[in-house]
This record gives C-alpha cells, structure tokens and sequence, in this order.
C-alpha cells in the first residue's frame, strides 16, 4: 500500500491574489504547513487570497476549521478568500455535507 500524499502548501503572488496551493492529504498532521501558509497571506494583506484545493486527496475537520476562520480573518480585514477548484470529491463532500460550501466563492482553476 503507497504512502498517503503530504500536505503541500506554498504560496505566491500573482498580481493583487495571494495564492496558497495545497496537495496531498489535510489532517491535524498538516496543521502546521497550514498555519505558516495562513500567517505568510496574513502578513502579505493582499486584497484577495486564493486557495488552490485542485489536489487535495483528503481533507477532514482541520481543513474546514482553517477555511472558515481564514475566511473570518479575510472578512475583517476587508479582503476575499476564494477557493480554486476543481474540487476532489473528498472536498467538495466535506464541504457540501457541512454547508460551508456557501460560505464561499470556488472558481475553476484554470
């Protein structure tokens, strides 16, 4: 049986987006590449922040907590949090049986 894929979070700047793209498994063993990747777009404070979830295998509560209080921070502050799918079925399940789908905006990557 192969190694479950790593969470793999890094960020970019393209433009006025901060991108944070992610890959891999997102559990509590991700939680600290998730918590640098947060604090780098806070401390960027650029107008929008995209989370790229297109290679997302897995996710559980960790991952739905992250967005949404990502997504709170964003609010506060004044800036947009959007999620880049295609989402996985793992995600878009996690998302959709929850509700937290309609707390945000998803756009096709492209």
């Amino acid at each position: 049986m192969p190694a479950a894929p790593e969470l793999r979070a890094h960020v970019d700047r393209d433009g006025q987006t901060f991108v944070i793209t992610v890959s891999g498994d997102v559990d509590y063993a991700a939680v600290d590449g998730f918590d640098r990747a947060w604090d780098a777009a806070d401390r960027a404070a650029m107008p929008v922040t995209a989370v790229d979830l297109t290679r997302v295998t897995f996710a559980d509560s960790m991952l739905l907590n992250a967005l949404i209080e990502a997504r709170l921070r964003h609010q506060a502050s004044g800036r947009d949090l959007v999620l880049v799918g295609p989402l996985r079925p793992a995600v878009s399940r996690l998302l959709t049986i929850t509700g937290a789908i309609r707390l945000f905006t998803v756009v096709e990557g492209g």
